[in-house]
């Protein structure tokens, strides 16, 4: 069955748990999704366009490292960090060049993948098979802060904000997040405790400073204050 909201849209009254994704993205305050759709994570981009109202909007790109180079240069003007979502082994595997100069850039990217059915007998025939790996983050291991692949849906908020701490810190950069086809099409039978709703960083107006090379003459650069000068 399905009910009507106000504004038209058709919504499920049943839940996925993919839909527990879509309520991360919301709480975390990511402010759009770029993509270029595949089947591995058809349960979350339906989840994002239905039970989500399209909030964040989508991005549609051609190609995934186009949706990764999107994320890096909005994170790069602004300072918020954004999603890039990437199809399983295939798509990723168009990501590296994105991905590798979102790390020198130090640009916070989320990037969202996924893979399977892990699960054998849910898998089409030969598609899901070519399309699915153990541990697809091996393929970014070395250019991303972090990769994970939850087994339960119940372990995907705690990673989810580990994920985004990471990006958030230090040396910022983008990290790797894959989740399996069978997890994001069952059906929830459970409410999953999210983490504390933080405050986005767009909002805490402290953009990403940044200077042009016509800046880092020696006659434009003051030295900084030392905590120390005029001491004897």
């Amino acid at each position: 069955m399905t009910t009507e909201t106000t504004e038209g849209i058709r919504k499920s009254n049943r839940r996925w748990q993919s839909d527990v994704i879509v309520d991360l993205v919301k709480r975390y305050g990511f402010p759009c999704v770029a993509l270029n759709p595949g089947a591995s994570y058809r349960g979350l981009h339906d989840s994002l366009v239905n039970y989500g109202e399209n909030d964040p909007p989508i991005l549609l790109c051609n190609h995934e490292k186009i949706a990764v180079q999107i994320a890096h240069g909005y994170a790069r003007a602004s300072g918020q960090p954004m999603i890039a979502i990437v199809h399983d082994v295939v798509g990723l595997l168009h990501a590296p060049m994105g991905i590798y100069y979102a790390y020198l850039d130090r640009a916070p990217v989320f990037i969202i993948g996924a893979t399977g059915p892990l699960a054998e007998p849910k898998r089409r025939p030969f598609i899901d098979w070519i399309h699915s790996a153990n541990v697809q983050g091996e393929a970014i291991r070395h250019i991303v802060k972090w990769d994970y692949q939850p087994a339960a849906i119940d372990g995907v908020p705690d990673a989810f904000a580990r994920a985004y701490s990471i990006m958030m810190s230090g040396r910022q950069g983008p990290i790797y997040m894959c989740y399996d086809a069978g997890l994001q099409e069952a059906a929830l039978d459970h409410e999953v405790p999210l983490p504390p709703r933080l405050i986005p960083w767009h909002s805490q107006k402290r953009p990403m400073r940044w200077l042009p090379p016509s800046a880092l003459s020696s006659s434009r650069i003051s030295p900084p204050d030392h905590p120390m000068a005029g001491t004897t």
